[in-house]
């Protein structure tokens, strides 16, 4: 008999590499390419805190989900941290543009309107975008107005990122609609949070959702980065002021 090359009890004779810490989590260069390839707003500082945050919220094994697809540039990330979770990416868009995105705005890409209808329709370059990361596998596309779907939900979720319409009536909406989905230790994200009125258009209505989440007592904050905040869910609810 040979001698035995078992490992004797005790301490190994070096330190496991520790776990990594999902809020330091990156994509990989190809999914941060496609990301940045993708029409949007979103710059890549804040979607690194994006990806981080999702990737710590897949751990609780539950659907994420964002309101506000747009071309799909913040769902390429979210649905990469859904894939390396096991879980499912959502999205929610009526793909007809905000109210920014409509002729004569700043915002308006007259490439996305569709010359049949005389419309936005942002639907085909979201699925160009999924198909060019490799990642349609991986998200639930949910087309129509975020309150009717949100109406039907009945699912509890990991993560929920508010970026659709920046009105009080659709940022409140989409905030009344979601937030109450999110699950005990996840988290919601808030985009394009301005706490001082820059322009024209740069509205407030993200931030007033913003103080409205830390005044219901349900949330606590995690993390700023520019305009995007994190939110986690905590306990009992406190109702909110007024």
């Amino acid at each position: 008999m040979g001698a035995d090359r078992r490992v004797p009890p005790g301490p190994l004779p070096f330190d496991p590499a520790p776990p990594e810490d999902p809020m330091n989590a990156a994509p990989e260069p190809e999914i941060l390419a496609a990301f940045e390839a993708a029409k949007g707003f979103m710059p890549v500082h804040e979607g690194l805190a994006l990806y981080a945050a999702a990737t710590e919220a897949g751990r609780l094994g539950l659907p994420l989900l964002e309101v506000g697809t747009y071309c799909g540039r913040s769902t390429v990330l979210l649905a990469d941290a859904a894939r390396r979770a096991g879980v499912t990416a959502l999205t929610v868009d009526h793909h007809r543009g905000s109210e920014e995105q409509q002729p004569g705005w700043d915002y308006h890409d007259p490439s996305l309107v569709d010359p049949e209808v005389g419309r936005m329709d942002t639907l085909p370059a979201f699925r160009r975008t999924l198909h060019a990361a490799g990642l349609e596998d991986h998200v639930v596309a949910l087309v129509g107005r975020s309150p009717q779907i949100a109406a039907l939900w009945g699912t509890p979720l990991g993560l929920v990122f508010v970026d659709g319409g920046h009105t009080d009536e659709h940022a409140g909406a989409d905030y009344e609609g979601w937030a109450p989905h999110v699950a005990e230790g996840g988290l919601l994200l808030i985009h394009d949070v301005f706490p001082q009125k820059l322009d024209e258009f740069t509205g407030q209505a993200p931030y007033r959702v913003y103080l409205r989440a830390l005044e219901s007592g349900r949330f606590t904050e995690v993390s700023a980065t520019d305009t995007l905040r994190v939110l986690r869910r905590t306990g009992t609810a406190v109702p909110p002021r007024g």
